[in-house]
């Protein structure tokens, strides 16, 4: 084969390539609600899979949380949590489907709303439904309820990558 050939059969549809190593940029905002005295939570949308049945294989993520440096709500030197995974955070707790792409992890503490650049892996292996093609991948960040005021919402910015590596078994 030619150095063309590869390349070009790397960028193809990926339902059609053997291993699909993927790099997501993560650049955004996530919106914090703490309900009442509890933790606060929130989702971001940062990507999602092809259709078929997708065998996850791996993920590895260096991300940085920050916010904006004079927000009331926050305190300076917040913690909290982050996952990712297939669904969103509903509850503030971090399990099942929030986090099947990347476990839970620890955040911060922040100096200044901003926290120390976090890495997490996960090598263990899945068979995700995305036959119908509605399968995102979410970012989940929880607040300790003691930083953040009760039922207050802060925004943090999020930047960061993520690296996974599938392929996709067959579509129904």
């Amino acid at each position: 084969m030619g150095k063309g050939l590869p390349r070009s059969l790397s960028r193809g549809d990926k339902r059609k390539q053997e291993l699909v190593k993927e790099r997501i940029r993560i650049s955004g905002t996530v919106s914090v609600l703490a309900a009442g005295a509890g933790v606060g939570f929130g989702t971001l949308v940062i990507g999602d899979f092809p259709e078929g049945n997708i065998l996850f294989l791996g993920a590895v993520t260096n991300i940085n949380f920050s916010g904006t440096g004079s927000d009331a709500n926050l305190v300076d030197a917040w913690n909290g949590d982050f996952g990712i995974g297939t669904g969103p955070d509903a509850n503030g707790t971090l399990t099942g489907i929030e986090v099947d792409i990347i476990a839970s992890a620890a955040i911060g503490p922040a100096a200044a709303e901003i926290a120390p650049v976090v890495r997490a892996v996960n090598a263990t292996q899945a068979i995700f439904d995305n036959t119908d093609g509605s399968l995102e991948i979410n970012l989940n960040v929880l607040i300790d309820a003691a930083d953040i005021a009760d039922a207050a919402t802060v925004v943090l910015t999020v930047t960061g990558e993520l690296l996974l590596c599938y392929t996709v078994l067959s579509d129904d």
